[in-house]
């Protein structure tokens, strides 16, 4: 019996950086090569063996909506249209769509405050009684396999840990602009130091980003009144709760993270992809 079988993706918030493409679609609908974000990341639980994703959208959108759409609705249009034309194997790609694991979508609770770890309270109903549970989040996209499995793996090992947070080695250059892991003496987690203003205020070298395993007792500390910097609710910070009471696992990523939270480095993932991941790049190579 897997033990770990529901995750959560989020992806609430306006993206205002993205404007105007993201008064119309949420920002994870933003393709990596011909399929979007979201896809990549719901992909990645499903090679995990994750039974059951809860997408968290932005509330007073369409984003709902669209992912409702994007993942349920069946495309009988398209798909008459195909086979008219003797071109089904292009739906085979809808049909990958279709046969994902199950997707609930949800929208983020508005009356939480702002943070990265509302839109996981939001989705507390859903997986409050598992014995585990995955989050991601979609702004960050890992190349290859995937880091859902490796923290299934690394929680298997080790039952009774409170969590397991994904991480990666990072040149000093950008550690001011990252969470930076502290350990403690028996290599699990102490505390992140969020955004350290010079290099020698990093604890490490290794970076937090958003892919983590977590248990239901980071309810107790994900609340609205545990606001932290910013007047923003934190997910690390609970993790640094769950840290204080239990063990909480640091395990470096097999593959590689790139992230999507801005043009800039939308363009440069989706280039580090193109080049890694498709049968087209050697010619965007030779383009290049």
């Amino acid at each position: 019996m897997a033990t770990v079988k529901k995750a959560i993706i989020t992806d609430a918030g306006f993206a205002s950086r993205y404007l105007p493409i993201t008064k119309t679609i949420p920002k994870a609908m933003i393709p990596i090569g011909a399929k979007p974000v979201m896809q990549l990341c719901v992909e990645e639980c499903a090679r995990a063996g994750i039974e059951e994703i809860i997408i968290v959208a932005t509330p007073n959108t369409k984003a709902k909506e669209i992912y409702e759409d994007y993942f349920h609705n069946p495309a009988e249009n398209v798909r008459a249209l195909l086979e008219k034309q003797g071109k089904m194997d292009r739906f085979k790609a809808v049909e990958e769509v279709l046969n994902l694991p199950k997707i609930t979508v949800i929208e983020q609770d508005s009356t939480l405050p702002y943070g990265n770890g509302s839109p996981i309270v939001s989705a507390k109903s859903f997986v409050e009684t598992e014995e585990a549970f995955v989050v991601l989040y979609s702004d960050d996209l890992i190349l290859g396999e995937g880091d859902v499995k490796m923290l299934i793996s690394e929680y298997e090992k080790h039952p009774g840990v409170k969590a397991v947070i994904a991480a990666q080695e990072m040149p000093k250059e950008v550690w001011n602009k990252y969470g930076m892991i502290a350990l403690k003496e028996n290599g699990t987690l102490s505390h992140i130091v969020e955004k350290p203003e010079t290099p020698e205020l990093s604890p490490s070298n290794l970076t937090s980003y958003g892919r983590y395993l977590l248990t239901p007792e980071i309810f107790d500390y994900l609340v609205p009144s545990n606001i932290g910097l910013d007047n923003e609710l934190w997910t690390v910070d609970g993790i640094t709760k769950l840290a204080e009471i239990g063990d909480v696992l640091v395990a470096k990523s097999s593959g590689k993270w790139i992230t999507t939270g801005d043009p800039k480095n939308y363009f440069m993932a989706h280039l580090e992809y193109v080049l890694t991941e498709t049968d087209y790049a050697e010619d965007v190579k030779k383009m290049i």
